[in-house]
């Protein structure tokens, strides 16, 4: 998929999702087309109809952030959705090679938004940088909450014990990477972990979208979305919905086989000069979440030594 048509399958997406009595527009007799027609979003953007026809079609490159921002406030998007189309819009105008998996449909629309798929070459074996030591001593020093490191693709590149004892089961895409995208969807414990393991999904293949978007061609983020895209059929069904997702704040549950039931609050800090790459921290809103967080710190204690004692 070349990025003009990434663009237009992105606002025919949210098109269909604005009902009409949202933005004002009265309702008369049976509608033939979910959501917004073209000539609606047009009038409301303030745009030609056979511009945002040709949009929607990938037949127009490099419309201004002036008629962007218009279409934005006209489907109603949020601020994750508004910086995804002007990062859509960007790449309209480079063309990216093609994909080495275009022979299979799902495939091919994964990879035209990330860059080559899994197998497609020797990008993805440069290693990444490496984590800086004052990283990995924050990591520490924050020991008594869960919190890591995460990379573009969801990459688990650094995380601290409490970090691992609260999600052990993150598997990684290839040996000695764990990735938090690859745990949800294709690790049943994860399943277990997460009560809300549908909300957990939609945010997960959300960020991969956002990501993707504000990353074209990393070849590591493509290799993960094709993966997950082979073989879960839910991946797949949230990636070709369009959504976008960015996990700044909120609260997360978790089902722990040691401590039970836990609503953690987390932070999402970007670090600039890193490559992308975000510290996560989670903290307990409650006593109850810092009972079990207390609990879950004391076995990942280390063991004690000569002249120490255990209670």
């Amino acid at each position: 998929m070349n990025p003009s048509s990434e663009l237009g399958a992105f606002l025919k997406s949210r098109r269909s999702r604005v009902a009409p009595g949202a933005v004002g527009l009265p309702v008369v007799g049976r509608r033939r087309v979910a959501g917004l027609r073209r000539e609606e979003v047009a009038d409301l953007a303030g745009v030609s109809l056979v511009y945002y026809t040709r949009l929607e079609q990938g037949r127009a490159r490099h419309p201004s952030d002036a008629v962007l921002d218009a279409l934005a406030r006209a489907l109603r998007l949020r601020p994750e959705e508004r910086a995804h189309l002007h990062d859509l819009a960007r790449r309209s105008a480079r063309r990216l090679p093609r994909p080495a998996t275009a022979g299979r449909p799902h495939e091919a629309a994964v990879s035209g938004a990330c860059g080559p798929a899994e197998g497609a070459g020797d990008a993805d074996t440069v290693p990444d940088p490496p984590v800086r030591e004052e990283l990995r001593r924050l990591l520490a020093a924050v020991g008594a909450v869960p919190a890591y490191l995460l990379g573009p693709a969801m990459d688990v590149l650094a995380a601290n014990d409490l970090a691992h004892a609260l999600v052990g089961g993150a598997d990684g895409a290839s040996p000695g990477r764990a990735n938090l995208a690859r745990h949800v969807f294709l690790d049943a414990a994860a399943r277990e972990l997460y009560p809300r393991w549908a909300d957990v999904a939609r945010q997960t293949a959300g960020f991969l979208r956002l990501s993707a978007g504000r990353r074209p061609g990393d070849a590591r983020l493509g290799r993960v979305v094709t993966e997950l895209s082979r073989h879960s059929p839910e991946f797949r069904q949230l990636w070709a919905a369009q959504e976008v997702r960015e996990k700044t704040y909120g609260v997360k549950s978790f089902r722990h086989p040691l401590v039970g039931r836990l609503d953690l609050a987390y932070e999402t800090l970007s670090l600039p000069g890193d490559e992308g790459r975000r510290l996560v921290v989670f903290t307990a809103p409650d006593p109850r979440a810092d009972a079990a967080l207390r609990l879950l710190g004391s076995w990942t204690a280390p063991a004690p030594g000569p002249g120490r004692h255990v209670h």
